[in-house]
């Protein structure tokens, strides 16, 4: 089933082309080449993600604040994030997104994948972006509200894992539910030295390898 997609909008200028334009440019000039994920950024209404004091940042390659401590991530960590998760396949059966957070990174998975199966330990998170996502005309997705860290076994096996807050460690629950040649995209480490990493699952077991240095919001455990 794939996505139908109802935009609405705040404000005229947010939906121009050039200024969702000048942002997909500045994602190529940074070394975003899918241009699949590409088009995708310049479709997706990131003004509806964000509060409407902010709607005018919403095109901006920067974070901004979603309350509750946490954040919509820049639209390059976005692209380059489903540009790993993707590695070139033109859609995927299941992807798990860990920390739903505003649905952004949600409904850009959405456009490439069958099912997306999204976990958020902040109940009012989890409920703004299954309400959001409904209005906006996503139909291939599920909301859990849950402890992310150990995945969400009962749909797993997944193609790809992409978790929205680094974890000191890799989750090893994470890695066991990706499928053979599925690939997990999560930020690992401390405060100040995170990285982006992507774990590959083969037949004979698991690569890793580093994708960028990144600022994320901790990972973590329990539901709040």
């Amino acid at each position: 089933m794939t996505a139908t997609r109802h935009h609405h909008s705040r404000g005229l200028g947010l939906t121009s082309s050039s200024v969702r334009g000048r942002l997909v440019d500045e994602l190529r000039a940074q070394g975003i080449v899918d241009e699949r994920v590409l088009a995708t950024i310049g479709r997706i209404a990131r003004h509806e993600f964000v509060e409407e004091a902010l709607s005018s940042e919403a095109y901006k390659n920067r974070s901004l604040p979603i309350g509750h401590a946490q954040t919509i991530s820049q639209p390059y960590i976005v692209a380059l994030m489903t540009q790993a998760a993707l590695a070139g396949a033109t859609r995927l059966s299941k992807i798990l997104e860990v920390g739903t957070g505003s649905g952004y990174q949600t409904a850009v998975l959405a456009e490439h994948a069958e099912t997306v199966f999204t976990v958020e330990r902040l109940r009012p998170l989890t409920e703004a972006a299954r309400t959001r996502l409904q209005r906006l005309g996503y139909r291939n997705v599920h909301f859990g509200y849950a402890d992310g860290m150990n995945g969400w076994t009962p749909y797993a096996p997944y193609d790809a894992i992409v978790v929205t807050a680094a974890a000191q460690t890799i989750p090893p629950g994470l890695s066991d539910q990706l499928a053979i040649g599925g690939r997990l995209v999560i930020p690992v480490g401390p405060n100040g030295a995170q990285q982006l990493k992507l774990i590959e699952r083969s037949a004979t077991g698991l690569r890793e390898s580093v994708l960028a240095s990144v600022v994320f919001v901790p990972l973590l455990a329990g539901r709040a």
